[in-house]
């Protein structure tokens, strides 16, 4: 079975290969969609997110393969952490987040030739752990949040910044494992 990932996330390329280690029922290909990913004024965090994996499910076709789109907020306060642009942004993310608990949402949405066929949201609790004078740059020096939401990746040196989770901890690398792997059982893409 074809499944097409409508993302340049390599953390969910790997999550979605996980599902089939041996790769013998799963064909993945990447084709990251090319949209635009700006919130609209006023739009909340919950369908910011589901309105940027529908429009990414939707944005790719190939042929009649199944096309998964996700995207992954971090909410704080109400607001959407993106991507920070340069690592003094990403040293200010963190040190707002220290001792404090945020939201991670990712929105999962599967499509064929460009029609929604369905769509999920899994949020996730994080707790901070508060955090030293230099804990922030430290991290943000790094480089490794540069590119994830949030300014943080749990599934590497942010995970020391970590105290607890509440809920899917795949959901906050970037996919809900156990929710994705039951919406592909429901479209027949795995048994």
């Amino acid at each position: 079975m074809v499944l097409v990932l409508a993302s340049a996330s390599p953390r969910r390329a790997e999550l979605i290969r996980r599902l089939d280690p041996e790769g013998t029922v799963l064909a993945l290909r990447i084709r990251p969609a090319d949209i635009d990913e700006t919130p609209r004024d006023g739009e909340p965090s919950p369908a910011y997110v589901a309105r940027m994996a529908r429009t990414k499910a939707t944005a790719v076709t190939e042929g009649d393969a199944l096309v998964l789109g996700a995207d992954t907020v971090v909410v704080l306060d109400g607001a959407i952490l993106a991507k920070p642009a340069d690592a003094m942004e990403n040293a200010g993310m963190i040190e707002r987040l220290a001792g404090r608990t945020h939201q991670v949402t990712t929105a999962v949405a599967l499509a064929r030739g460009g029609e929604l066929l369905e769509e999920l949201a899994v949020t996730t609790d994080v707790r901070f752990r508060a955090l030293g004078d230099d804990d922030a740059r430290r991290y943000a020096a790094t480089g490794e949040g540069l590119d994830k939401a949030g300014g943080y990746g749990i599934q590497g040196l942010g995970a020391a910044l970590v105290l607890a989770i509440d809920g899917s901890y795949t959901n906050v690398v970037g996919l809900p494992l156990a929710e994705t792997l039951a919406l592909l059982r429901r479209w027949d893409v795995l048994s």
